[in-house]
């Protein structure tokens, strides 16, 4: 049976929380980041803010250099998360395979609901319309046989989007299909397949399999399979948590190592707290993550089982010496065991 999967996103779901409550917001540019006064990346913004080039995770001091006159707002995560919550539950009244992504998007796989005449572009539009009644936000929806196009289906037309791409549309629809479109394909990916003379999906299928793996490794194969609209990854109701962190961005750059030193102590004491309310999940390894004044990143890793300060302390001092400069962010996290893992760990045992 073609499986039928929806993907609902929210459109610029922070910033339409806070334009919902004030409707004097709507027609201004705003972004949800911290103050002119602080440091940060911008969280999300609404579409007269993106009019400017304003986007997600750019830093906060770039997106007052495009628009001057941006409002900024710290962001009420509380609020957003019980809108969330309402958004969420909305989904679950139509069916129990829900695959949430983050607080403002999920995979739905609607392929054995008998409702709306097993329709899926029906049951898009009903999501759509409640979400809006019950919560006064637009979510944008993309329809497809598969997670993979689903997601390009509901970013085609946004704001307030609905694109459905049945079966007998597929072939078309990815032959046509920007390259950059596919997941997991960043500018550089883009940049070596523009060298290669490939710009959509169709110019994508010319190249060999052995190809794309001699170019690409493991990931070759995944673009074998997605330029031919391939992708048999089921919704996953239940998601495993990969690590646990804390990190953050500070007003002034970190002059050298001892006083990143000192900034961390507080972020283990934080990373702590929050490890503690998972429970006692095993505990793979431990990573610092450094982001330097240049904006350059690294992040270092060693094996672990316990948050102790003495090796984290060991990992920013070896991070930092990569790059030797001040540091504009620090994170600290660990590692999670993966469920199969710690199953054969049982086993052996």
């Amino acid at each position: 049976m073609t499986r039928k999967i929806l993907h609902a996103d929210c459109d610029c779901f922070y910033a339409a929380v806070e334009m919902r409550d004030d409707p004097s917001l709507r027609d201004i540019p705003i972004a949800i980041g911290r103050s002119r006064e602080h440091r940060g990346v911008i969280a999300t913004c609404n579409y007269p803010a993106r009019a400017f080039g304003i986007h997600s995770a750019m830093p906060t001091a770039q997106a007052l250099r495009l628009c001057p006159h941006l409002t900024l707002l710290p962001g009420d995560f509380d609020k957003y998360r019980e809108v969330s919550r309402q958004i969420q539950a909305v989904f679950y009244e139509l069916t129990p395979l829900v695959e949430p992504l983050s607080l403002d998007e999920a995979y739905l796989d609607v392929t054995d609901v008998e409702g709306f005449q097993g329709s899926a572009t029906w049951m898009a539009q009903w999501i759509k319309q409640e979400c809006l009644t019950r919560t006064g936000i637009t979510v944008s929806v993309g329809a497809a046989p598969s997670k993979f196009l689903a997601k390009v289906a509901s970013d085609w037309e946004k704001p307030d989007g609905l694109t459905v791409i049945p079966p007998n549309r597929v072939e078309a629809f990815v032959a046509s299909l920007p390259v950059g479109k596919l997941h997991g394909v960043g500018p550089a990916t883009r940049a070596r397949l523009e060298a290669l003379d490939v710009a959509t999906c169709a110019d994508l299928r010319r190249l060999p399999r052995e190809r794309l793996l001699e170019e690409f490794g493991k990931f070759g194969q995944r673009l074998f399979e997605l330029a031919r609209g391939i992708d048999e990854r089921p919704v996953k109701v239940e998601r495993e948590r990969k690590s646990i962190s804390v990190e953050t961005t500070f007003d002034r750059d970190l002059p050298d190592l001892p006083s990143a030193q000192e900034a961390l102590a507080p972020l283990c004491d934080k990373l702590a707290l929050r490890v503690a309310r998972h429970g006692e999940p095993a505990i793979a390894g431990l990573f610092v993550k450094v982001r330097f004044d240049d904006f350059s990143l690294t992040t270092l890793e060693s094996r672990g089982q316990a948050i102790d300060r003495d090796s984290y302390h060991r990992l920013l001092e070896q991070a930092w010496a990569r790059a030797s400069r001040p540091v504009r962010l620090l994170g600290v996290g660990v590692r999670l065991q993966p469920e199969a893992a710690r199953q054969q760990l049982t086993l052996a045992f």
